[in-house]
């Protein structure tokens, strides 16, 4: 029995093998009248992708340096010395001093700060001891006290912490600010105490209001004397800002973005105020040395410029004129002078009506009743 033997030869293809799709089963309408097949769905769309927006570049604010400082010169040897204590504000206002009096030979600038010192912590400062220490080294002409940024903190009262602003606190801190304005007055110095400024903290600020009402009657009472600076770094409703007037009258940034600290112009500005009493309390001030001044002399003196001369002109002097003589500047009438208006004849129906009179008719008229030779 012989068998035949069936070879199935499929084509060979270099494209890939799909997945074979289930087809859908064509009902006996379709099958007679015929349907067009389904499309296909249509691929699914990628997602697109989410741009973000570049963040755009802000332009800086103009930024305005601090006033110049004045130029050095060399102090002389018996130059009188200021001596500034206090906190990190202190320190900034010893700096705008050494600017202030930079340019005058016989007034120097010692500053002795301690930047978290305050009259509150005695165990890490104490100004009742390391004041009357550095009166004695410096020998100074007049003191500068600035203090009281850093005390919005419990203080020792008796063994007993008492927290800030209590009666208690009060009366203790106002007793200590006594006592440092004495060592001052003891020594027969003339005392400077400068007030705290606002801050941009709300309760800062409102705390600094009621410490320089203590500072104030408390160096007043000691024969000292108060400087208020609080105007100077507010604005018209008393409201804290970071930029204001220097001392120049320029807007400058005064505080650093932490609105505490003093930038160079805000202590410039402190200085500023603490200047003019300086100098009336200390008598006057020496000016710079001779050798430092500039002289003009026949040496330096710029060259003098030869102009041609100018053309003279003669000079025709006018008489006065009397207000009721006119004719004396050649005039015969007044300015703003009219001529008189002419005068105009009596219209034929005024003649007929008010006189009575009727004109004659021209020549060749109808009415003209004259005899022609």
């Amino acid at each position: 029995m012989a068998f035949l033997a069936v070879a199935i030869v499929l084509p060979l293809s270099d494209a890939p093998v799909q997945a074979q799709q289930p087809t859908e089963r064509r009902t006996l309408f379709q099958m007679l009248f015929g349907s067009k097949p389904k499309a296909a769905p249509p691929p699914a769309a990628e997602p697109k992708k989410q741009v973000r927006p570049r963040p755009r570049k802000r332009t800086p604010a103009p930024v305005v340096e601090a006033a110049p400082a004045q130029p050095e010169v060399a102090k002389v040897e018996n130059a009188r010395q200021i001596l500034v204590v206090g906190d990190f504000l202190a320190g900034g206002l010893g700096e705008g001093l050494d600017d202030s009096f930079a340019s005058i030979a016989d007034v120097e600038i010692e500053t002795r700060s301690e930047v978290a010192s305050g009259l509150v912590r005695e165990d890490h400062f104490n100004w009742q001891d390391k004041l009357p220490e550095a009166i004695n080294e410096i020998k100074p002409a007049l003191v500068v006290v600035m203090i009281g940024a850093n005390d919005r903190q419990q203080m020792l009262v008796n063994g007993t912490r008492e927290k800030f602003r209590t009666q208690p606190w009060l009366d203790e801190y106002t007793a200590r600010a006594d006592k440092l304005a004495a060592i001052v007055r003891s020594r027969h110095l003339p005392l400077v105490w400068v007030g705290l400024p606002a801050f941009q903290s709300p309760s800062m600020t409102a705390d600094a209001v009621q410490l320089n009402g203590i500072f104030r009657t408390e160096v007043e009472k000691a024969g000292g004397e108060f400087i208020d600076i609080w105007d100077g770094f507010v604005d018209a409703n008393g409201k804290f800002v970071i930029t204001g007037s220097d001392v120049n009258g320029q807007q400058v940034r005064l505080r650093t973005s932490d609105g505490v600290n003093m930038t160079k112009a805000g202590r410039q500005k402190l200085a500023f105020y603490v200047e003019k009493s300086v100098k009336r309390l200390l008598g006057g001030v020496a000016p710079a040395p001779a050798e430092s001044l500039v002289r003009l002399d026949a040496t330096n003196l710029p060259e003098l410029m030869h102009l041609p001369p100018t053309e003279q002109v003669k000079i025709v002097r006018t008489p006065p004129i009397s207000l009721i003589d006119p004719d004396l500047d050649g005039g015969k009438e007044l300015m703003g002078a009219t001529p008189a208006r002419p005068v105009i004849d009596a219209s034929a129906r005024k003649l007929l009506v008010e006189r009575g009179e009727v004109e004659p008719a021209p020549a060749g008229r109808i009415d003209d009743y004259r005899v022609v030779k």
